[in-house]
């Protein structure tokens, strides 16, 4: 619609007066996200109600997973929890594991393996990570929406309080809501907080002044805005635009993938029920209603679909309705729809399990090697030498840890080389767990006696277990 320049009409109500003359309201395509207007506005998505046999497979993977994330923290396992990431202490704490910032390395193999577990996931079976196990997923599908759906009511309910003039009963509704999801996104942030304090500690933490641990306040805050900024407004935004995972699925799945899909042979042509010739779908339009992210599933696979599964269950509803054999909508592979046997095993999946099981391989020889009792030489800073009346002398700092087993008596002596002085700033002492402990060791040797290629060895005891570290002694080439 044109506008006369001066008209006085603004281009917000013009662009409103072009959605009135719009007819019929707005469709999915495969042209635009239907999360986003034209105007660039957020499209909110009011997602049908839907029941079925995967929204219960759903609902007891997503309570097995939230009965996991709250419940870790409080399992005990060697008189430490069973996951804990200590920043200040520089500890990390795995199933009875105790790993220190020397350590951070094995981080690598955490991430690789979660990296090829989600590619192969996709290459096998798509997007089953998005539909079931995503804390995105989890926590909107198995709370907030939850909470949505008790306050506002059904679908329609919530659209037609959207659409409403605001009066006390929407104020109510909507703060409440709003205050509901405070409340729980508060407690979800203090349950991740665990994983950084342990729970003995956090009830302290939590019933203090917020100047005693700010930096704890200031996580909290944080990440409960967070959260409420992408539960209770973003929501499905999050996996469309910033989430890289979906939009990589083109390059992991295959044919032989098994996703969300339609049976167009099936189901074409879609009419209504007393139509002549028509197919299985009678375009009711209930696969739609029930999609979180507003797709059309019959368009095909589509970058939006989070594989969870709802327009199947919705779909075969209506069949069991109809009196029709289910699975017009199903989880299956292209070439499954497409009438074609589908493989299991192909060249990709067979690289990706190669490649995970390289990894896992490696994970557990790695921790394998990690010792309970750290003794390291780390040479001081500064010069790596210095020579004082025809002695050469050299700096070390001896660190010592122990990880796990309890308190140790620690006691040092000197191996070699011969004819070395060796001095320590303590040679017996008690080491408590968990606390590093410095030794400042200073080695001076003879000048005449010094070859290239001396090493300053040390033995140290600690109770019953003995470790020798040893350091290259460095002096002049002449």
């Amino acid at each position: 619609m044109n506008v006369p320049e001066g008209s006085g009409v603004d281009q917000e109500e013009d662009l409103k007066e072009v959605k009135r003359l719009r007819s019929g309201p707005r469709r999915p395509d495969l042209e635009t996200l239907y999360c986003i207007d034209e105007d660039g506005s957020h499209h909110v998505i009011h997602p049908a109600d839907v029941r079925g046999r995967f929204q219960r497979i759903k609902k007891a993977v997503w309570t097995i997973l939230v009965v996991i994330y709250v419940a870790l923290p409080w399992i005990r396992i060697g008189g430490h929890p069973a996951i804990l990431i200590d920043i200040p202490r520089r500890h990390f704490f795995l199933f009875g594991h105790t790993f220190n910032a020397m350590d951070f390395w094995l981080a690598f193999f955490f991430l690789a393996g979660v990296g090829l577990t989600l590619i192969l996931l996709s290459a096998l079976y798509g997007r089953v990570w998005c539909g079931y196990a995503c804390p995105q997923t989890v926590f909107l599908e198995g709370f907030y929406r939850r909470i949505e759906r008790w306050i506002e009511g059904t679908a329609p309910q919530r659209e037609k309080l959207a659409r409403s003039p605001w009066t006390v009963r929407k104020i109510l509704k909507k703060g409440g809501k709003h205050f509901a999801y405070l409340v729980l996104s508060l407690v979800l942030a203090h349950v991740f907080l665990s994983y950084f304090i342990p729970v003995r500690e956090l009830g302290n933490v939590v019933t203090s002044s917020p100047a005693a641990h700010p930096a704890a306040f200031v996580f909290v805050m944080a990440l409960t805005a967070v959260m409420m900024f992408n539960f209770a407004w973003f929501r499905e935004q999050l996996c469309l635009i910033i989430c890289p995972y979906g939009r990589l699925q083109s390059i992991l799945s295959d044919p032989d993938t098994i996703v969300v899909g339609y049976d167009a042979r099936r189901g074409e042509p879609r009419g209504r029920y007393n139509r002549e010739g028509r197919g299985d779908c009678i375009d009711c339009y209930r696969c739609v209603a029930v999609c979180p992210t507003g797709i059309d599933i019959r368009f095909g696979l589509q970058l939006e679909c989070i594989g969870c599964a709802n327009c199947i269950d919705a779909c075969d509803e209506v069949m069991d309705k109809l009196g029709q054999a289910r699975g017009l909508i199903r989880n299956d592979s292209l070439n499954g729809f497409e009438g074609r046997r589908s493989r299991f095993w192909r060249p990709r999946v067979v690289a990706y399990f190669s490649l995970l099981a390289l990894v896992f391989g490696g994970f557990v020889y790695a921790t394998s090697k990690v010792e309970p009792i750290e003794a390291r030489f780390v040479r001081l800073p500064g010069p790596a030498y210095v020579i004082e009346g025809g002695k050469i002398r050299n700096q070390f700092r001896l660190r010592l840890l122990v990880k796990e087993g309890g308190p140790r008596h620690v006691s040092i002596e000197p191996l070699s080389p011969e004819g070395a002085e060796f001095i320590f700033s303590q040679r017996d002492f008690d080491l408590p767990l968990l606390e590093y402990r410095e030794v400042m060791t200073f080695v001076s040797l003879p000048r005449s006696s010094f070859r290239q290629g001396t090493a300053v060895e040390v033995w140290v005891r600690f109770g019953e277990e003995r470790r020798t570290v040893r350091a290259p002694f460095v002096g002049p080439d002449d």
